[in-house]
């Protein structure tokens, strides 16, 4: 049998989708467990069948999945993942999506369009689903949307601690490519005690994916500037910035990032691009096609080894965030 048992029967399982199982291993090898065994398969219409080799009755039950490509089969695998545990008599189920999907559609930026990320919510707490957990949502309202517990974890502690073992942070400039990520380089500034600049830019809503930079506000001139984001997915945001740093007298430009989504392109366009490193964490599978070596891949999963231990030992989830809010 796998897993692991406390006093009283209180058994901790973990599950996994096909989506990354290496990542899921990771995370069982930090806790000391297995994965446990799970059937899972496609019909020849691309039905998804799930079957548990274990019985699952009284477990915690962690479900780990990244929302990669092809996203809407990695959801809805997890959905029905969640749905077998449910009627299988688990006792508490827990989402774990390192990466969640459909986050950047929080909000309506006009009409007629949808809220995806809430529907997403509102699709797992239908499949049964009593607690989320999530590395960096784009933006933090979405753990509102569940209505349930929300483990809202920031790899920043991650990437900053290579940031600072690689670059000299007297001479260090943390940048905003744009107004939604001020507040998290706010907290890269207040970690490593350095300046903050910010790229204003503008996208035209006819056509995704393209970016317009505008300017760039504050001291970059001479030093080593970091952009800092959630995600990086087709790369025109980072390149485009790293373009306007450049062009204003950076000596070096660092990408780091949650997400490395990586979208079409993304790769060549990155390789490409004027940076002397691109740091992301192993929330999503990540591509080997980065002839020069500039890719840096960070993992995850002892972040989220810890925050399940913590869950399931009825612990505090918020002393992993060391002072992040």
């Amino acid at each position: 049998m796998t897993g692991i048992k406390q006093a009283g029967e209180k058994k901790l399982m973990l599950f996994s989708g096909r989506a990354y199982p290496d990542l899921a291993h990771e995370v069982a090898r930090e806790l000391r467990t297995e994965i446990t065994p799970t059937t899972l398969r496609d019909f020849a219409n691309g039905e998804i069948y799930v079957r548990f080799a274990e019985s699952v009755r009284g477990s915690d039950a962690f479900v780990i999945q990244c929302h990669a490509s092809p996203i809407n089969a990695r959801i809805m695998e997890q959905l029905i993942m969640v749905d077998a545990l449910k009627r299988a008599s688990a006792r508490r189920i827990t989402v774990v999506a390192p990466f969640f999907g459909y986050a950047r559609q929080d909000k309506k930026h006009r009409g007629r369009e949808p809220i995806s990320a809430r529907l997403m919510a509102d699709l797992f707490a239908t499949a049964g689903a009593d607690r989320l957990m999530a590395v960096d949502l784009h933006t933090a309202q979405i753990q509102g949307f569940f209505d349930g517990p929300v483990d809202h974890l920031h790899a920043l502690p991650v990437l900053a601690e290579h940031v600072t073992r690689h670059v000299d942070t007297e001479r260090l400039t943390v940048v905003a490519p744009d107004a939604g990520r001020v507040r998290v380089a706010e907290k890269w500034t207040d970690r490593l005690g350095c300046p903050l600049a910010i790229i204003h830019k503008r996208r035209d809503v006819e056509r995704p994916n393209e970016v317009s930079v505008h300017e760039v506000v504050g001291e970059v001139a001479g030093r080593t500037c970091v952009i800092i984001d959630d995600m990086i997915d087709t790369g025109g945001t980072v390149v485009r910035a790293a373009e306007a740093l450049t062009s204003r007298g950076a000596t070096q430009v660092i990408a780091a990032a949650t997400h490395g989504v990586l979208s079409g392109d993304a790769v060549e366009r990155l390789e490409k691009a004027d940076l002397a490193q691109l740091v992301i964490t192993n929330t999503l599978p990540t591509p080997t096609r980065f002839p020069s070596g500039k890719l840096v891949v960070l993992s995850i999963a002892p972040l989220l080894a810890r925050a399940i231990s913590e869950v399931f030992l009825e612990g505090s989830v918020t002393s992993l965030f060391e002072g992040e809010s």
